[in-house]
């Protein structure tokens, strides 16, 4: 049974509604609304909360609780960061609000903070084991956690607002708050390499400057590595623009803009003080933590891995009645395993190919004809978690390679800093699997359930193994032969 779940998050810089359709443990985002409210600022110089500020609040509450009702949403879960403590008058706002909307207003601590943005995390990014940091406005986390478990945590008295001195010196701001910190107790001495994760806007600003200096030619937050000289590289440039000029940066909010310097200093001291190498970001946030804490968590459903439980969470919201996408994936498996001696492709190329085949029909959500053609987009960009950006983008092209002739070497040469030639045959091979795959399924029922190859000279004989007559899904097959033949360099036979 689907339903609505309303998430909101009221922090330092903004009041935020997220409603999430909800199919077990399947959701889908439905709607998002943000209004930005320097909340942080104001209660830091007054420790209070102006009427003006307080109205303005329980005005947008009470719209949104309009749209909760009109989306038919059957949960409601309020948070707000601990900020609000500080603010003199902050419980009797919170009764207001509950008064005025029937919205109860949960204050977090830094511990259910930690925990939220941990559990976001570990379901963004596909890194058991290692230290994640958050660097949020006022104060920062380092958080060491092995296999969904939180290790050891340390809380930092600074973030994006508070790291640079009042002379706006980046560099004798970093030397000041270094000596705030002390991680031996966090990460120890005697491991030798360690993943670490960057959470928090403040990291998606550094991602998001490093690719316009690096040229990346994606624009993919999650799992955006960035290494030690990449934060160098960043910092500086930062470091000799003025505000207007920041502002300016393309993929930079003009409300994050004042505080991207100081959150580079928050980061560049954390990473100085880890000796941190590089650093993967991710788009993990608190707002997703607590849905997965309060939701996620409390179905019976499970899944054993990041990209199966994305891909799964894909389909239940794009699939219909004809959809056959979890039967051309497992066919794609068994061709992949059958076809090794031909392919002689790594087991790297998997989860590419499980991608591929899982959405090898998502580009009919823009042309239901073309779709070939529009379903490398709609791999990049879907959310896919799980997975590096090298696999999405060869996921991408696998899709595209059903169609060989759509394949561009001209598009493939953008991404050449993140591809190697290698691949370049692999998605050839692959797509090919793929077209396979959905041939083999052309009546849109699992009649073909196995497939043993044997080679003899220059061809190869499929040998189908069926339940019903499957002469319609031989006959497409077959029509795969000319793209197998140019691929493959063999001839094929499909009985």
């Amino acid at each position: 049974m689907v339903e609505k779940i309303a998430i909101i998050e009221l922090n330092e810089n903004a009041l935020k509604l997220t409603i999430y359709k909800v199919e077990g443990a399947k959701n889908s985002i439905v709607l998002t609304q943000s209004q930005p409210f320097a909340l942080g600022k104001e209660i830091e110089v007054a420790e209070l909360l102006s009427p003006q500020t307080k109205n303005d609040i329980l005005n947008i509450l009470k719209v949104y609780r309009k749209m909760i009702e009109a989306y038919g949403v059957s949960k409601i879960i309020a948070v707000s960061s601990n900020i609000l403590v500080k603010a003199r008058n902050y419980r009797g706002f919170i009764d207001e609000i509950y008064n005025n909307t029937a919205i109860n207003l949960i204050i977090m601590n830094d511990e259910d903070q930690i925990k939220y943005l941990f559990n976001s995390v570990v379901n963004s990014i596909d890194s058991p084991k290692g230290v994640f940091i958050y660097v949020g406005n006022y104060n920062s986390y380092v958080v060491k956690y092995n296999r969904r478990a939180i290790l050891s945590s340390v809380v930092l008295p600074f973030g994006s607002y508070n790291s640079v001195d009042e002379q706006g010196d980046l560099d004798a701001s970093l030397k000041n708050i270094k000596k705030k910190i002390n991680f031996k107790d966090i990460v120890g001495d005697s491991e030798d390499e360690i993943n670490y994760v960057g959470a928090g806007n403040a990291f998606l600003s550094l991602g998001k400057i490093h690719k316009k200096i690096a040229r990346y030619p994606l624009d993919i937050d999650n799992n955006y590595v960035v290494t030690k000289e990449g934060l160098d590289a960043t910092y500086n440039f930062i470091k000799g623009l003025e505000l207007d000029k920041i502002r300016k940066i393309k993929g930079v909010s003009y409300d994050d803009a004042d505080k991207i310097a100081g959150g580079l200093v928050a980061i560049k001291a954390i990473y100085e003080a880890l000796n941190a190498q590089e650093v993967c970001i991710t788009d993990a946030n608190i707002r997703n933590g607590v849905f997965f804490q309060n939701v996620v968590l409390n179905c019976q459903e499970r899944f054993s891995d990041l990209l199966t439980n994305s891909l799964e969470n894909y389909y239940e919201f794009n699939k219909t009645e004809f959809s056959v996408n979890d039967l051309v994936y497992n066919m794609a498996i068994i061709l992949f395993k059958q076809l090794k001696v031909m392919h002689k492709l790594p087991r790297y190329y998997v989860k590419p190919l499980r991608i591929a085949s899982f959405m090898f029909d998502s580009g009919k959500s823009i042309n239901s004809e073309d779709y070939i053609k529009h379903g490398f987009n709609k791999i990049l960009y879907s959310g896919i978690n799980g997975v590096s950006h090298r696999e999405l983008l060869l996921a991408g092209f696998i899709c595209t390679c059903q169609d060989l002739d759509e394949f561009s070497l001209n598009e493939w040469i953008k991404y050449k800093d993140i591809l190697t030639e290698e691949d370049l045959d692999a998605v050839r091979k692959l797509g090919v699997i793929v077209k396979l795959a959905v041939a083999l399924n052309a009546s849109h029922k699992p009649i073909v359930q196995d497939i043993v190859c044997d080679i003899l000279g220059e061809s190869i004989i499929m040998k189908t193994v069926v339940e019903g007559d499957a002469s319609y899904e031989i006959l497409e097959g077959m029509k795969v032969a000319q793209d197998y033949r140019k691929v493959y360099k063999k001839s094929l036979q499909i009985i």
